[in-house]
């Protein structure tokens, strides 16, 4: 390991990756990357691939099977598409139904280029936002497919009866979310992703019913079987009966979600977890872009060391609501201190920071950005509640159009800010505070959306995404349900066209039984640990290591004392990890060590990823790299590339792969919310 005092005044970290990485022998020929891009003008290069692939004839279909691990969003919408076509569907989640998958937890929205309000917006503007939101990191020709297929989404899910809003004309009604001027974003009363699943679970249980999926509820992924170097089945855990299954098929789609819970408290449910990305990654497939995560900036605070999740507010409430904190600081003491209320600051002694420093965006500026701007007022001494939380006002909505009207809008969400903080946000305002959220990396896939693994493919968040350094608000549903019901089930007929000659897979064969013994062993090690700490008591640790270190802002410091510590946690985790209960019946305690075992290996990897990429660029904040007024400050000279690393082993160091990125339909410049 590196020896952090001697780390003082360095900013380039190349020197010290050799400790951690081998960042050299992505030069050798058998590490070359192959996106798959099509070749041709930018706006036709879909159009062209779906012209060009092959295809699967509907008899053949029947024949052969596939394995979708997740019923979220883009699990739902990928397997009930695929079975539509006539595939056998074999669909996996490790809840009691595919309806609790997580997408349900998004609340704001869904973006699309419809522009049924004539405020500018087109195709073009959805991809440009995205990749400029981005911060120029992402893969030019998927963003372009994304925006694209966007508005075929909401043409399903009107289909399908999910209640968009309207206005009183019946034009679905739109919002804007941050990093856009456009109001691109379609929402519906309550919980659009709830709203949304429901559509895509409705498809599903109609393919159940035919028999064209089968369901597998309450099963967790440990494993996936390679068979002559292609995916061809998972070893999976019964979660009731603690049994482990086995299952064939001609390819795997994982669509399991991101790794936001390495950080333990998050946007994200107890159950979210890597686990799949991890067992992906030791059995070849790329972990790319690991330190583009995403900090929500509308999140009600932390409020004890007993909380498990963090709460998300809809991002849409920056539409109406102004942020700000108290311009003197004695202001933010008397408020800490409870002598003074926020309705006590005059207007003229509140900050609207994010309006000051982007006067073109304000409050829409996007999540990355308005994190930061949070988190400096706070660090600076001006945070309220604890000192760790901004205020998000409505006054002004509600002088302006009424409280009746701001109550229709944001009803739902007022409610449960009043339940959780007993404030009533129509008297007084909210306080939020960035939190873990969304995860931009995650498994390198290629335009077809196939891992580095041949029939092993990604979707949704659980790939390294369409979004670059950053997601705009409201993409990661669109991202989800374009992958899903328009990509997917073109790319993989590509790919499954000539595998009708392959005979349907035993599960009795020696791959199956070498994984299976595998995760039997991994399993029983865990159990004989027998220490004193919980899962959650470790996972805990490890996530104030993550979000103290390798959170909102990096520094080459303390990325190394990041991996150090990681280390220390591993220790304890393998040393003092007491898992109580059996392991042949139902044990959420085992479940939780599996998944944070997982969980260190991405952490690490997260913090690799950080260190190696010496330049802030969108969520990717390294405060050595930053402008004098304390902006992003990217390298595109040395680092315009999709990072991906290859393991090699437990205790071997990852291997760094680059996938150059290159523009040629817009121009890269630094980006500007200011003017």
């Amino acid at each position: 390991m590196a020896d952090i005092k001697n780390l003082e005044g360095m900013i380039d970290s190349t020197p010290i990756m050799k400790d951690y990485a081998d960042i050299t022998s992505a030069a050798l020929p058998e590490y070359q990357i192959d996106s798959k891009i099509p070749e041709g003008p930018l706006a036709e290069k879909w159009t062209n691939y779906k012209a060009h692939q092959k295809l699967v004839n509907p008899a053949n279909k029947r024949h052969l099977d596939i394995i979708v691990v997740g019923t979220g969003l883009a699990g739902a919408s990928a397997a009930s598409t695929l079975a539509e076509l006539g595939f056998k569907v074999y669909n996996f989640c490790i809840q009691d139904s595919p309806r609790r998958a997580h997408s349900i937890a998004a609340q704001g929205g869904i973006n699309a280029a419809k522009d049924y309000q004539n405020d500018g917006d087109s195709v073009y503007r959805l991809f440009y936002d995205t990749v400029k939101g981005g911060d120029f990191r992402s893969r030019e020709a998927n963003v372009y497919r994304l925006a694209e297929v966007s508005n075929n989404i909401i043409d399903q899910c009107v289909q399908q009866g999910v209640p968009f809003a309207r206005e009183y004309g019946g034009l679905l009604a739109n919002r804007s979310f941050g990093g856009a001027q456009v109001s691109r974003t379609f929402y519906a009363k309550g919980q659009t992703g709830q709203q949304l699943l429901l559509g895509a679970y409705a498809s599903l249980n109609r393919q159940i019913e035919k028999g064209q999926v089968i369901s597998f509820n309450r099963r967790e992924m440990l494993d996936i079987v390679i068979i002559d170097g292609r995916a061809r089945g998972i070893i999976v855990r019964n979660l009731v009966t603690g049994e482990l299954e086995r299952y064939a098929a001609h390819a795997v789609v994982l669509a399991t979600g991101g790794y936001g819970r390495t950080f333990f408290l998050s946007t994200n449910a107890m159950g979210c977890n890597g686990s799949a990305a991890i067992q992906a990654f030791k059995k070849g497939a790329y972990l790319s872009n690991l330190a583009f995560t995403q900090i929500h900036p509308t999140c009600i605070p932390v409020h004890g060391e007993d909380q498990s999740k963090l709460t998300l507010m809809s991002e849409s409430l920056r539409n109406d609501g102004r942020i700000w904190v108290p311009k003197k600081k004695e202001d933010a003491e008397a408020i800490r201190a409870g002598k003074k209320k926020p309705t006590d600051i005059p207007d003229e002694d509140r900050d609207f920071y994010l309006e000051r420093r982007y006067p073109a965006f304000g409050n829409l500026c996007p999540r990355d950005i308005a994190s930061r701007a949070a988190k400096e007022r706070c660090d600076a001494g001006f945070g309220v509640g604890t000192g760790n939380a901004v205020y998000l006002d409505f006054k002004y909505a509600i002088d302006r159009l009424g409280a009746d009207v701001v109550r229709d809008r944001y009803g739902n969400l007022f409610d449960m800010y009043q339940m959780i903080s007993d404030d009533n946000p129509y008297e007084t305002p909210m306080m939020i505070f960035p939190a873990s959220h969304y995860t931009m990396g995650g498994i390198w896939v290629d335009y077809e959306l196939q891992t580095s693994i041949k029939g092993l493919f990604a979707i949704g968040e659980c790939n390294f995404s369409d979004h670059g350094a950053n997601r705009l608000g409201a993409s990661a549903l669109m991202q989800g349900l374009a992958d899903g019901y328009f990509v997917l089930p073109y790319t993989m007929q590509n790919y499954l066209s000539d595998q009708i000659k392959v005979p349907h897979f035993s599960t009795s064969a020696p791959e199956f039984d070498a994984a299976e013994k595998a995760v039997r062993q991994r399993i029983e090690k865990l159990m004989s640990i027998k220490g004193t700490k919980s899962p959650d008591q470790i996972h805990k640790r490890l996530g104030h290591v993550m979000w103290n270190l390798v959170g909102m802002g990096r520094t080459l410091q303390s990325l190394v004392k990041a991996i150090d510590e990681i280390e220390e946690v591993k220790k304890e985790f393998y040393t003092d990890l007491r898992i109580v209960g059996d392991a042949n019946d139902l044990n959420t305690e085992l479940e939780k060590a599996l998944r944070l075992e997982d969980f260190l290996v991405m952490a690490k990897m997260m913090a690799i990823d950080a260190l190696h990429r010496n330049e802030s660029c969108g969520a990717h904040f390294r405060e050595e790299y930053q402008t004098p007024d304390g902006e992003a400050k990217r390298d595109d000279e040395h680092y315009m590339y999709v990072s991906c690393w290859k393991y090699t082993g437990d205790n071997e160091k990852p291997v760094l792969l680059k996938e150059p990125l290159k523009y040629e339909a817009i121009k890269v410049q630094t980006r500007n919310y200011k003017s």
